[in-house]
């Protein structure tokens, strides 16, 4: 059973990008370092390593391990000693997902973000799924997240009754809904009592997968929200979140628009677009690693003027 760790606040998490080195390929952690701190100052309350826009997939296990600690190296240093960190932990069989956090946990990562099994697919079921996460969960250090990202795992979309089950397991914490099912977000929330801004309730998380739907997270009674946008965007992101938390919900909705019209030009381009958007915008940034493609300068300029709206926003802040 997991050990007592840094709690997991209410707000917006950034699922991080993991940079490299423009030639080499090789993990930059100067970069990756300073991109951490950056997010925290900006009004962020806890970051995500080595999930789907940290590029987990093109990394080693000894690269994760070596991104989470200098995150947590990064964090501490700066004086964020209490910001909690979520490692992105799939790997394919019960046996190794344990392993990554048994051994995340010495880096200093506190929770765990786990995929549903899906390589075989024609050979998961909800059953298969159901005794994966319970027996990841009996034997991690780490509290897991459930994550729930149909795109990424060949379609499986945990339904929420399935999502409630397993949110009955002591070391189950948290449900990330990169779905985008805002219906099922409330049902797991209600069910789970979710932690809120509001009510501490059971400490469950239910965070929304994407800053485009910030305050209908909230609306729905959830915790928190992981966005890739978070990247680019931190304070806007932080900024919707806590002006419909302060009641102030004509205005939280009015930046929820500029915020989702923003964050759609990174979401087409996804995790090259997002980088490039950061280097646009803060002078780092870089490629991802191969296969994934450099962007063309058409498709630069596309995202330079895609959010520029949103930008003149985040500069203000």
């Amino acid at each position: 059973m997991a050990a007592q760790r840094r709690s997991l606040p209410c707000g917006i998490y950034a699922p991080t990008m993991t940079f490299f080195d423009r030639e080499t390929e090789d993990l930059d952690i100067t970069t990756i370092k300073k991109h951490a701190q950056r997010l925290i100052r900006d009004g962020l309350v806890g970051l995500v390593v080595m999930g789907s826009n940290g590029e987990a997939v093109h990394c080693t296990r000894e690269e994760k391990l070596a991104v989470t600690k200098a995150t947590r190296e990064a964090l501490d240093d700066a004086g964020f000693t209490t910001t909690p960190i979520i490692l992105g932990a799939t790997e394919g069989s019960v046996r190794g997902t344990i392993e990554l956090c048994t051994l995340a946990a010495q880096q200093g990562a506190d929770y765990a973000l786990i995929l549903p099994p899906s390589y075989y697919r024609a050979q998961t079921d909800e059953g298969v799924i159901f005794q994966y996460f319970s027996a990841v969960a009996d034997a991690s250090p780490l509290p897991l997240i459930l994550y729930n990202y149909p795109g990424a795992v060949s379609g499986i979309d945990m339904d929420s009754d399935l999502v409630i089950r397993l949110a009955q397991h002591p070391n189950i914490v948290g449900t990330k809904f990169t779905c985008g099912n805002t219906g099922k977000l409330t049902r797991v929330a209600q069910a789970t009592r979710a932690k809120t801004p509001a009510e501490e309730g059971s400490g469950y998380m239910a965070f929304g997968g994407m800053c485009d739907f910030t305050a209908q997270t909230l609306q729905s009674g959830g915790s928190g929200i992981i966005a890739g946008g978070a990247n680019v965007m931190p304070k806007v992101c932080a900024r919707v979140w806590s002006l419909y938390v302060e009641g102030k919900r004509d205005e939280a909705e009015a930046l929820q628009k500029i915020l989702s019209k923003g964050d759609w030009p990174l979401t087409k381009a996804a995790i090259a677009g997002t980088k490039q958007a950061i280097q646009s915008c803060f002078g780092y940034g870089g490629y991802p690693r191969r296969p994934l493609k450099h962007l063309d300068e058409a498709r630069v300029r596309a995202i330079e003027e895609g959010i520029r709206e949103v930008m003149e926003v985040e500069k203000s802040l």
